[in-house]
């Protein structure tokens, strides 16, 4: 067989398992867990996010563990608010019209149940190593929480092996080609000299482990994210007349394309069918629930509560999906630029379709925007990703003395996927990714009843902690007046 009978086997796998079965089984696990639950994580979400800006977050007093919950969640977020939340919103709403918006957020709604649960139980039954470092993720869970424990091992050991696979391409690779990409477009700097120089940056902070990574991220992930919102925000606010039509627009073709104009948009023909595909594949690529990935990290987090830290990271679907990704959905519907053609007379989609949206009130200032946020949020992918491919390998091998060999070998790779446009090794991590995804939900579904006992046991310990505030609050009124 020639390489590209091979690409075009393993494109058609990909597009298989990221079909719709597999969307339905993301969407429809959380969906479930959602309606388990009694919507306990909806009805705690503003809970959940305030403990996220609280200053407790940010500390290690509360509990055992590696890192500040703050710091936990932020390297969660450096793997998963990414080149998705730019590129994938952008292709997304070229191949399913603007409505696929809408369909990310909806699938945002019920992936934050899945987040919430796959965390939780990482640190339910996360474990020690000999190091004295906590390593957890749903390969342990898979391991300690399953009676059979046959099945546990069985399907850690492939969520472990996936999850390494996928490191090294999803995780690295693609986010370096697409780091020398934006740096070639805005300065024209030759992809070796920037993948020498991403390599020895990625050397230096993942060889200092989970503690120097978390710290880079709890800087560079806050940092990028409100740097990207402002920019999008100030697009949005110049464009502010078209913005009404552009929500009208996301609204109607994500449930009625006919409605306008028989559902075709300058060089793009929307359906209810496609908006809902698109919107929904990238809305989990984007952000990761479901996957299991970002259950590795949350394990690392110094916490008194495997249901306090759950709700903490919870909170990331909704800081990737309904804010970042809605800046740059909400940026390109108003701008117009949608469906129309670039100089080549191609239609714009992908990362060209989002700087054109940016660009048309901020000028060249927006493209450059947009290259900033790609270099960003990609290297922090990187290492957010290194951290969770880690712990897989050191869940294989079943010790952490070969962390290091996994340390250089990831960080020298990214030197690869600089320089080289590999097609079948990014089709190939792709289907890994998605892999992953079936043991951990799977795992999901069978420890429902432990996660609604979780759940429910937490939330008198919750109720009585408002009381408690409440009570503190209206002391403090009474002395103030005194």
């Amino acid at each position: 067989m020639d390489m590209a009978a091979i690409n075009a086997v393993v494109n058609e796998i990909d597009s298989f398992v990221w079909g719709p079965v597999m969307l339905v089984l993301l969407v429809g696990t959380g969906a479930f867990l959602t309606f388990y639950l009694k919507f306990r994580t909806w009805r705690n979400l503003p809970y959940a996010i305030s403990s996220v800006l609280s200053k407790e977050a940010r500390t290690t007093k509360r509990g055992t563990g590696d890192v500040s919950p703050f710091s936990a969640l932020c390297t969660a977020l450096a793997a998963t608010i990414g080149t998705g939340n730019i590129v994938g919103v952008a292709t997304a709403m070229f191949s399913g019209g603007p409505g696929a918006l809408v369909w990310m957020w909806i699938s945002a709604c019920f992936g934050l149940t899945s987040k919430f649960a796959e965390c939780m139980l990482a640190i339910k039954y996360r474990e020690v190593n000999a190091k004295g470092e906590m390593k957890g993720g749903p390969m342990f869970t898979m391991k300690n929480a399953f009676k059979n424990k046959t099945l546990g091992a069985v399907m850690g050991f492939l969520f472990a092996l996936f999850a390494v696979i996928a490191s090294f391409g999803i995780g690295n690779m693609t986010q370096a080609n697409s780091i020398v990409g934006a740096v070639k477009t805005l300065w024209g700097t030759p992809e070796e000299i920037c993948g020498v120089v991403l390599t020895v940056l990625s050397l230096i902070i993942i060889v200092g482990g989970i503690k120097t990574i978390s710290k880079v991220s709890s800087v560079v992930v806050p940092g990028m994210a409100v740097f990207y919102i402002i920019a999008g925000l100030i697009c949005i606010v110049m464009n502010i007349q078209n913005v009404p039509h552009g929500l009208y627009l996301i609204f109607t073709m994500a449930f009625d394309p006919q409605a306008i104009g028989g559902g075709v948009l300058g060089t793009i023909t929307v359906s209810v069918m496609n908006a809902m595909r698109y919107g929904v594949a990238r809305g989990c690529f984007s952000n990761e629930a479901g996957l299991g990935s970002a259950a590795i990290t949350a394990a690392a987090a110094t916490t008194d509560d495997p249901v306090r830290q759950g709700y903490i990271n919870m909170t990331g679907t909704f800081w990737d999906t309904i804010v970042v990704c809605s800046i740059t959905g909400i940026t390109i519907a108003a701008s117009g630029v949608l469906g129309t053609v670039g100089a080549d007379g191609k239609p714009l989609k992908g990362i060209a379709l989002t700087m054109a949206a940016f660009s048309t009130e901020l000028g060249v200032v927006g493209q450059y925007l947009v290259g900033i946020g790609i270099i960003l949020f990609a290297f922090s992918t990187i290492l957010g990703w290194e951290y969770h491919g880690e712990k897989a390998w050191e869940y294989l091998f079943g010790t952490h003395k070969y962390n290091m060999i996994y340390r250089v070998a990831f960080s020298l790779v990214v030197y690869v996927g600089a320089t080289q446009t590999l097609d079948l090794v990014w089709n190939l991590s792709d289907i890994a990714n998605a892999l992953m995804a079936i043991p951990n939900l799977i795992s999901l579904l069978i420890l429902a009843p432990v996660i609604k006992e979780e759940v429910e046991r937490f939330q008198v310990v919750l109720e009585k902690e408002k009381a408690e505030k409440a009570l503190a609050a209206k002391e403090s009124k009474a002395n103030a007046k005194a």
